[in-house]
């Protein structure tokens, strides 16, 4: 009897180390096109997508989807679909999987499509695109975490932009309130089946072509950082956003924020983007020259978060081409009470690395460790205010962080 007692435990405690675990995508990286218009006019600049494998269904259908905590659904091509953008792509076999059940309602995620056919189809709109779809119910693996979810099976896309992404569909990593519903939310899916390590996972996105980029489940990775890892709580659940007290111009205070600015992390897009007020004024603060003539004296510009200021250098908020230098700042108006929100798309994302803890509602930032780049011990980017060596005279308006 003892000796059942303990291989039994054994036992259990084998199987809680398989299925509470940790995995990291390797991301791919490809360059594309965007539209910059931060000066009132539009031109073409180079951005990168980033986006990595998973598998859906028993036996299990192989995807490349960006991890998007800026939209809260699986959404993945059916094979139904006939569009060109669905065509272009590999789609999901719903009859291929013994594992799926085609779901009728999203407030009703269990009950399957009876035989009237009677079902929902929803309208999701991805920034210029539009996609349709249908519910239904399978196996989601992420590598070897895997859960079992309600996604967005697409019937339909807008060929813009969807015909030619690299990738097959879209990985909503948003908390639940950008979700169809609860079942929807595949990081909660994988929380309550208890697969991970810890209820959070983090982004590294490369600088630079050929440099890994990857999304980990269930921990937060300390050699992908150049700096301590610094937390902020959620302001709003819906997107990862967190509460921005001000911005920073050479580390000088712009008091533009006076009424507590909004940022969402998002690493579903390309762009940085912000109220037209402030990025307007930003812009003229600035004052960069079309000719980039000013180029290599301009300063840092800098978000005050959780008492540190994040910063970007350059090279990171100026779109620099053959055709001049422009700010990289985009406007967009979101109104109170989740605005005015400001987004971080990938030009932070490359300069900071980012955890995102589920169970404290939290984000964690650090400065992001590349190759050559800045070590915990020379980095001047990311300023900790609280640290009074580092602040010599700080006045409420215009004053200086001196190092």
């Amino acid at each position: 009897m003892v000796f059942r007692l303990v291989l039994t435990a054994l036992l259990a405690s084998q199987v809680l180390a398989v299925t509470s675990s940790t995995h990291t995508v390797s991301l791919q990286r490809k360059a594309a096109a965007r539209i910059s218009r931060s000066d009132g006019s539009s031109k073409a600049v180079q951005a990168s997508e980033y986006f990595g494998e998973i598998a859906i269904g028993s036996p299990p259908q192989k995807f490349l989807v960006v991890f998007d905590t800026g939209s809260g659904n699986l959404l993945i091509p059916a094979k139904q679909c006939a569009d060109n953008a669905c065509s272009a792509h590999r789609r999901y076999d719903v009859d291929s999987s013994k594992s799926a059940v085609d779901i009728a309602f999203a407030d009703a995620p269990d009950k399957a499509v009876e035989g009237d056919g009677d079902r929902d189809v929803v309208t999701i709109n991805f920034g210029t695109g539009e996609v349709s779809g249908v519910f239904v119910k399978d196996r989601i693996c992420v590598g070897r975490l895997c859960t079992t979810g309600d996604f967005v099976a697409a019937v339909e896309e807008s060929d813009e932009p969807f015909t030619m992404v690299p990738f097959d569909g879209i990985l909503g990593l948003s908390l639940p309130q950008m979700s169809e519903g609860p079942v929807f939310n595949v990081l909660d899916c994988m929380i309550r089946d208890k697969v991970l390590k810890h209820n959070m996972f983090s982004v590294f996105f490369g600088a630079v072509e050929g440099e890994d980029s990857e999304v980990s489940f269930g921990e937060w990775r300390e050699s992908r950082m150049a700096s301590e890892l610094f937390w902020v709580p959620v302001s709003t659940p819906s997107y990862w956003q967190v509460e921005m007290s001000d911005i920073t111009i050479g580390n000088k205070f712009q008091n533009l924020c006076k009424r507590q600015c909004q940022v969402a992390v998002d690493t579903g897009t390309s762009l940085m983007a912000g109220p037209t007020e402030i990025v307007n004024e930003i812009i003229t603060r600035l004052n960069v020259s079309s000719e980039c003539e000013n180029y290599d004296s301009l300063p840092d510009v800098g978000f005050v978060v959780g008492e540190h200021v994040l910063n970007l250098k350059p090279a990171d908020y100026v779109d620099r081409g053959d055709d001049g230098c422009s700010v990289a700042l985009m406007t967009m108006d979101v109104p109170p009470p989740k605005g005015p929100l400001f987004i971080f798309g990938d030009p932070f994302l490359r300069k900071y690395y980012t955890v995102y803890d589920r169970q404290n509602l939290k984000v964690g930032f650090a400065l992001a460790r590349h190759p050559g780049g800045p070590t915990t011990e020379n980095q001047t980017s990311l300023i900790d205010l609280r640290e009074s060596h580092r602040r010599v005279a700080v006045s409420q308006h215009g004053g200086t962080l001196r190092r």
